[in-house]
């Protein structure tokens, strides 16, 4: 019978690699903290309708990618693709926008039907910040800010950059469109397959292609911000401003326009030069309009999120992972004979008890003395207790420090707690 294998590009975080993802993690999660965000949770599973309408029946996501199915009652269900939605709509029913300011972040696994490849799977890894209540732009500028302190403390401001566009408001997007479109139209036999199609259904996204032809051939498409509103304007030079202050460069990159319908103003992404083809590792902007579009009252939002796999091959390839990331024990509890092994067990919860924090690994199963010696090196640990019957009927353990700590020494049970501290 043949094995079971993981679905096509949903792939196991092995042991060997799971000390970088919870640095990486912990990291995030440190400077969510410094901003005052508080920590949100979602369901992976949400109905359907939900994501058609914040998303848009006509972007790539909905029309090719999503994980869609029909549960037991007939009703559709899709795992997440993004968690902005979501977040929006556990907002909305639990009363969480209501002449409030939330400052939320999340985390967790996504689903994309999608061609496997480098740093683009069929479920991933996604970090999101939403922020709903303050229309200005200094909270764009803060969630932008907030990424840069992020690189900074990974040692990856040197690698990563910041470009930075506005859509405008609705009014203006709308005007703009029918010029695109009238222009797009005039030149399809120049345009690529995927953009001939957009035209019909997403024409903005034509801006983003990345056929060299299309790029070329948009150098004569009308100009954006020739139709930005005032208010638009200004809340994008007002956020220009609040980043020069900071220290935060950026490029404009005015055909920058995301891949989802919901964005108006501000959007924003954070590339990479040395990943190859996958060169967005977080990217985000405003959606003032998804709220009311799911039954709430008209409120501002704003938020970005950060793909994990992506950030992970990012510190890898930089080599900015810590060199002693990995998981480590503290100490092992070897044992020779059958009153030694409950003896051993009792002191390993004992110390686990006395000194907080503490990793210790009790021997499991039988093995000469030298077999557990060696496990114990292997596990990293910076000592072994070595418990015989002949010790314990003395009330004596051997404490032996590891990798040339120093000598192995007798010492009364009742001073193990002490030892062991000592040596840490």
């Amino acid at each position: 019978m043949a094995s079971i294998k993981a679905i096509r590009g949903m792939h196991d975080i092995l042991p060997d690699q799971t000390p970088l993802w919870q640095f990486f993690e912990a990291q995030v999660k440190s400077v969510f903290e410094q901003y005052g965000y508080a920590e949100i949770r979602m369901p992976i599973a949400e109905k359907t309708d939900l994501f058609c309408r914040s998303i848009g029946e006509a972007t790539d996501v909905v029309e090719k990618e999503m994980y869609t199915f029909a549960d037991r009652n007939g009703d559709h269900m899709t795992l997440r693709p993004e968690g902005t939605a979501s977040c929006v709509r556990a907002a909305l029913e639990h009363g969480l926008t209501y002449n409030q300011v939330q400052r939320l972040w999340y985390h967790g696994p996504m689903f994309r039907y999608e061609r496997p490849q480098k740093g683009r799977q069929r479920q991933f890894h996604q970090f999101g910040a939403e922020v709903y209540g303050l229309d200005g732009p200094d909270v764009d500028a803060e969630l932008i800010i907030m990424t840069a302190r992020l690189w900074r403390q990974l040692g990856l401001q040197g690698a990563v950059t910041l470009q930075l566009n506005t859509l405008g408001s609705s009014a203006a997007r709308a005007a703009y469109r029918t010029d695109l479109v009238t222009f797009l139209q005039a030149n399809m036999a120049s345009l690529d397959a995927d953009s001939q199609r957009r035209v019909a259904t997403n024409p903005l996204r034509v801006l983003d292609s990345k056929d060299e032809s299309t790029q070329a051939l948009l150098d004569g498409a009308p100009d954006f911000y020739a139709y930005l509103d005032d208010e638009s304007r200004d809340h994008f030079e007002r956020l220009r401003q609040l980043l020069d202050a900071a220290g935060v460069s950026y490029e404009i990159n005015p055909r920058l326009v995301r891949g989802l319908d919901y964005y108006c103003k501000t959007v924003f992404e954070w590339v990479t030069d040395k990943l190859g083809a996958q060169g967005t590792v977080c990217g985000g902007g405003r959606y003032d309009g998804m709220i009311e579009e799911l039954g709430g009252k008209p409120t501002p939002a704003v938020g970005w999120a950060m793909g994990v796999e992506r950030m992970i091959l990012l510190l890898q390839e930089l080599q900015q992972a810590p060199v002693d990331i990995a998981q480590k024990v503290d100490l092992y509890v070897a044992h020779l004979g059958a009153e030694a092994n409950v003896r051993a067990m009792q002191l390993a919860e004992q110390l686990r008890s006395d000194i907080t924090g503490l990793r210790v690994v009790w021997h499991c199963g039988a093995g000469s003395l030298k077999n557990q010696m060696k496990k114990a090196d292997r596990s990293g640990a910076k000592m072994v207790l070595i418990l015989g019957d002949d010790e314990l009927t003395q009330g004596q353990v051997q404490l032996k420090p590891l990798h040339g700590q120093g000598q192995q020494q007798s010492i009364a049970i009742d001073q193990v707690t002490a030892q062991v501290t000592r040596f840490l």
